[in-house]
């Protein structure tokens, strides 16, 4: 949870839909703290499964699909550039993200037993995405535990059945890919939906025309089998 208490205008919730897996994820979340400026916010971490979120909707992520996964990484690094954020690609992706999700939410409080803080996602992310080695590899797993210090067992039943409702959770609010911010009932998706995440904060009143409503109403002229 972060909190800016600036003077101006109302605290806003805003719940941040994460996994570790997703290099746009992190590149937003480093890119978060700019974004928000200036606004009055509570911000909620909630880690996902990624997977289930693509099996849900039936798609492939980005590094599933062969032509568009060297792609994929070659923009990652470039925007991470552009935006002035180390970055390196990891060993071997994709993989598995659940020991990190899993260490992420056993690092939980019992009052917030869902989410995790900034200072636990941004070691994690950046266990991830600095250096260029193996997410998984054993020695650095155990380090990175031993560093975080979790209040709970990692691989405890309660936080599996955690996951599961954060992912379910998200789910139920049309969320198809990470990262996504869910504030007001209004869900922003992408690293690239940061402008329009903080425009819609600052009052921006398009969100109140027609247009935000517009694209649900355009009728689906063709389905693919």
């Amino acid at each position: 949870m972060t909190t800016d208490l600036t003077p101006a205008g109302e605290l806003r919730h805003i719940t941040c839909y994460l996994d570790f897996i997703s290099p746009y994820a992190y590149l937003a979340f480093e890119g978060l703290p700019e974004a928000l400026r200036g606004i009055s916010y509570r911000l909620t971490y909630k880690p996902v499964l990624l997977g289930a979120l693509l099996k849900h909707h039936g798609q492939l992520g980005p590094a599933e699909i062969p032509a568009k996964r060297d792609w994929t990484y070659r923009q990652v690094l470039w925007l991470a550039r552009s935006r002035g954020v180390e970055l390196q690609m990891p060993t071997s992706h994709p993989f598995s993200p659940l020991p990190l999700l899993r260490l992420a939410l056993a690092c939980s409080s019992e009052l917030e037993p869902a989410a995790t803080n900034r200072y636990v996602c941004e070691t994690l992310f950046r266990h991830v995405w600095h250096g260029g080695a193996e997410a998984l590899e054993p020695l650095r797993l155990q380090a990175l535990t031993d560093a975080l210090a979790p209040r709970r067992d990692l691989n405890g039943d309660d936080v599996k059945a955690q996951l599961k409702r954060n992912t379910d959770e998200a789910i139920a609010q049309c969320v198809f890919g990470v990262p996504a911010f869910a504030v007001d009932g209004k869900l922003f998706w992408g690293l690239d939906a940061l402008p329009m995440l903080r425009a819609y904060l600052l009052g921006d009143a398009w969100f109140d025309g027609p247009d935000w409503q517009a694209g649900a109403s355009v009728k689906d002229g063709l389905k693919r089998r």
